[in-house]
């Protein structure tokens, strides 16, 4: 795996000493938002915004634990989500309640897609690290079982799958449309190789479709996407269900660079398509070169994804700051290494907002170090 902090004179030594102070402090440290029961049982990440726990930040908790070797928090983490978020019943039954309180109450009875891809990539790994174990932390067995559910949702229960018959992921299971951030061809290859061998083909069209469709959902100048958008690319209007617009570049689309930027260096070896290894090249450059060349009293704040300017200020400014150097595992501009020394000279945010930025933090930090590894 590249290591571009080497790239910008950084020491191995600085490298992994920076990377394991990262995790600490989110885990450990003055300012972390990881916690356990008083059991020490479970584990959780809490969303310092919204004061609750989520599938989104539990799931890459486990992610950040299984790249870091970290078995026991892990665990914790994974325990945290079959005992608090599992659905045992209802229209989703098999799915995880997207948010929760830290008391283990269900704020809802409802998925996001992005948890369950993240809980399933990581149990993977989680399975080719350390091995499998029994009940709960049989974790290839309980991979496979989610994936199945994922796709397979309404033979199995009755509801709604969370990809479509195409192969996009869903932005919630019920709803015809998407958000570009949840798509991870990337992932979807490595769901191929390790599911039940009858869902291998669903997943191999999945990461196809979803190559496909971030073409259309980037904007072909700025490299920008949307929060979410339709199957066919084009943003997701304000229709007063999800908290007002999100059709901006705004917080979620930041991650959609950031995994383009990973694709790229999972795959550039062994890629299926080449044709979208040259296209996210093309992107990234476009998205770095775009934020670089602003006008200076332009500090990045909110834009349509053709780059207008829209007003008010980005709520995850350390969040965009990671997206924009982890974009630099694809590009090769004049941009590409100052994004990286950039990331590497801002501190993890601190204050209530500190969740979001610092979870895109530890994966930016584990990315240009060359350990966001396919286990």
């Amino acid at each position: 795996m590249r290591n571009v902090f080497l790239e910008i004179g950084k020491t191995g030594e600085e490298i992994n000493a920076r990377v394991e102070e990262t995790f600490n402090e989110i885990f450990y440290g003055n300012d972390k938002f990881f916690y356990t029961t008083d059991d020490q049982t479970m584990g959780y990440l809490v969303d310092t915004g919204n004061n609750d726990t989520r599938t989104e930040g539990i799931s890459y908790g486990m992610m950040i634990c299984v790249q870091m070797d970290k078995k026991k928090e892990f665990d914790q983490l994974w325990n945290w989500a079959m005992t608090n978020m599992y659905l045992s019943q209802g229209e989703n039954k098999g799915y995880f309640a997207w948010s929760i309180g830290t008391n283990g109450e269900k704020y809802s009875d409802g998925p996001a897609p992005d948890g369950e891809e993240f809980f399933a990539m990581a149990l993977i790994f989680a399975s080719h690290r350390w091995g499998d174990g029994i009940g709960i932390y049989n974790y290839s067995h309980m991979a496979k079982e989610l994936l199945k559910t994922c796709i397979h949702h309404e033979e199995l229960y009755g509801g709604h799958n969370m990809w479509s018959d195409e192969g996009l992921i869903k932005f919630v299971p019920g709803l015809e449309f998407t958000d570009p951030s949840y798509h991870l061809p990337h992932f979807y290859e490595l769901f191929a190789e390790n599911c039940y061998l009858e869902d291998k083909a669903f997943w191999k069209k999945a990461a196809q479709a979803s190559r496909d469709f971030l073409k259309i959902a980037c904007h072909p100048s700025t490299g920008l996407s949307p929060e979410y958008s339709f199957y066919d690319g084009t943003p997701y209007p304000d229709d007063g269900n999800f908290g007002g617009r999100h059709d901006w570049f705004y917080s979620d689309a930041y991650r959609t660079i950031a995994n383009i930027g990973l694709n790229y260096e999972w795959t550039k070896d062994d890629s299926v398509d080449k044709d979208f290894l040259q296209w996210s090249r093309n992107t990234a450059n476009n998205l770095q070169n775009f934020f670089y060349t602003l006008p200076e009293d332009n500090n990045r704040g909110i834009y349509a994804i053709d780059g207008t300017p829209i007003e008010g200020k980005a709520l995850h400014p350390v969040g965009l700051t990671a997206a924009i150097a982890q974009a630099s595992l694809a590009s090769d501009n004049q941009w590409s290494l100052k994004a990286v020394e950039d990331f590497w000279n801002t501190p993890l945010r601190t204050g209530d907002r500190r969740y979001y930025d610092n979870c895109l933090y530890m994966f930016a930090m584990l990315a240009l170090s060359g350990k966001y590894k396919k286990w």
